[in-house]
């Protein structure tokens, strides 16, 4: 490239500009600069505002930053290689992980092969355990998860720990070679599950680098592809992982979410027998699915909603007309400020209607926005089942689970919304509340028990808040 990437964005006004004059968020500019390389789509719009020719903007091999070489003969803890030419795999390697800074991991394949490439956000989970439910969040859609825990296979893979009919994660990335099952649920080990759901995974590298690369340089895309005939297209699989757009801007709720209104009527698991028995009084409830996880679900029937699930883009006159008496906004993938576009003024017109809401996660933001507040994407998501958030009315220390990588910009909330919970990891927002209409939110997973049921009263303030507000309108 005769220009540098940073230069042309200089040329254009600077990252707020550039991302302005293409379509683009800031986040994705970074990304452009990470990678040295501005996807070949905005060329034209980019060559015009900068006066520079389109052969300028075309990036020579020289331009991919370098790594450290590759690791000869090794298959276990694989580090990152310079980004070069088609290249057959090293000894013992059968599948590798390329970033968009062209960094190359080489390693071992498991799961479904790769006929083509799985490309998506590169993030990492902390998680010890939950593995499959992770894989079946559908928040978790257009990201490949790194799985900071060595161990994983561990328990295998059974039907009732799928969160989602599908799994909509794009690959998953882990240190070891999968463990063998060992426990008495498992109905099959998970490599074979993994095959059977299409989706491609690699082992053997070293996954302490990728998450300190992630911790320390923020979110980045990659490629994760089988050596199917022993060998990759590195260059090219580069170019595809700095080209692919980012969340930001991305709406994926409309992916994932259901095709059709259904009802859900089970309880949440309560061993040995099947799940709990629901309370004799039911409040309608209508859960509007951005995304949602089944264990959501479990835990509104648990505490006494009559659950409606509709679909993402149902109106607010089509919520209302199922008359209920509380609204629950689910979690989900993607960019809240994209998927905001539709969102929003259906929660508007429920909250202006009087209805209590209540929102996890994508619907914590997206309650947000409609409150009048702003969202950003985080340098680094918070992905994990150990993650501490402080409730602010009663100081009380909640170990929760999380899976985001957009929040709530706490100073662009309107006065009459309060901060109720807050991360302790980055003092970054966790939940709010309307001081004027009976809406609240957290951004965190109270459905999810990474060990003790922490946040369960959650669904229970909802289930309160909705029998306190039948209780005022029939005063």
């Amino acid at each position: 490239m005769r220009l540098s990437v940073d230069s042309i964005i200089e040329r254009l006004g600077g990252p707020e500009k550039t991302a302005e004059l293409t379509g683009v968020g800031t986040e994705a500019v970074r990304k452009w600069r990470q990678a040295r390389a501005i996807p070949p789509k905005h060329w034209p719009t980019v060559a015009r505002a900068a006066g520079v020719a389109l052969e300028d903007l075309q990036p020579d091999v020289a331009d991919t930053p370098s790594s450290v070489t590759h690791a000869q003969g090794r298959t276990s803890d694989m580090q990152p290689s310079a980004s070069t030419a088609a290249v057959t795999a090293p000894e013992g390697a059968t599948a590798a992980l390329i970033l968009a800074d062209g960094s190359v991991f080489w390693g071992v394949a498991f799961g479904a092969p790769t006929p083509a490439a799985a490309v998506g956000e590169l993030c990492f989970s902390t998680g010890m355990t939950g593995y499959q439910e992770t894989l079946t969040d559908p928040s978790f859609a257009g990201q490949i998860i790194t799985f900071t825990f060595p161990h994983i296979g561990n328990v295998g893979a059974n039907a009732l720990d799928d969160e989602a009919a599908k799994v909509s994660a794009r690959g998953l990335v882990v240190k070891q070679d999968l463990t063998e099952p060992a426990s008495w649920r498992a109905t099959e080990d998970l490599d074979a599950w993994l095959k059977a759901r299409g989706v491609p995974g690699i082992c053997n590298i070293d996954t302490r680098a990728i998450t300190l690369r992630i911790r320390d340089g923020g979110p980045q895309t990659a490629v994760l592809m089988h050596a199917i005939d022993g060998r990759l297209d590195i260059d090219a699989l580069q170019r595809e992982a700095a080209a692919w757009p980012g969340l930001e801007g991305m709406d994926l709720a409309k992916a994932v979410t259901c095709d059709k209104p259904y009802a859900w009527d089970q309880g949440v698991w309560e061993w040995p027998a099947a799940t709990k028995p629901l309370p004799e009084r039911l409040r309608r409830v209508v859960a509007v699915d951005y995304g949602a996880k089944r264990n959501i679900l479990r835990c509104l029937a648990t505490v006494g909603c009559d659950v409606t699930v509709v679909p993402a883009t149902t109106s607010a006159e089509e919520i209302l007309a199922l008359k209920p008496e509380g609204v629950f906004l689910s979690n989900g993938p993607g960019d809240p400020a994209a998927t905001a576009e539709y969102a929003v003024p259906a929660i508007r017109g429920v909250l202006d209607a009087g209805v209590p809401v209540f929102g996890i996660c994508l619907g914590h933001q997206l309650l947000a926005l409609s409150l009048g507040a702003k969202t950003y994407k985080l340098a680094q998501g918070h992905r994990g089942a150990n993650q501490p958030v402080k409730d602010l009315s009663t100081g009380r220390v909640e170990i929760t689970s999380q899976n985001h990588g957009f929040a709530v910009d706490e100073k662009s909330l309107p006065n009459d919304v309060r901060v109720t919970h807050v991360s302790l990891f980055d003092r970054s927002n966790e939940g709010i509340a309307s001081e004027t209409l009976p809406a609240f939110s957290v951004q965190y997973h109270p459905e999810a028990s990474p060990g003790p049921s922490d946040s369960f009263y959650l669904f229970e303030r909802f289930v309160a808040m909705i029998d306190a507000h039948a209780a005022k309108n029939a005063a």
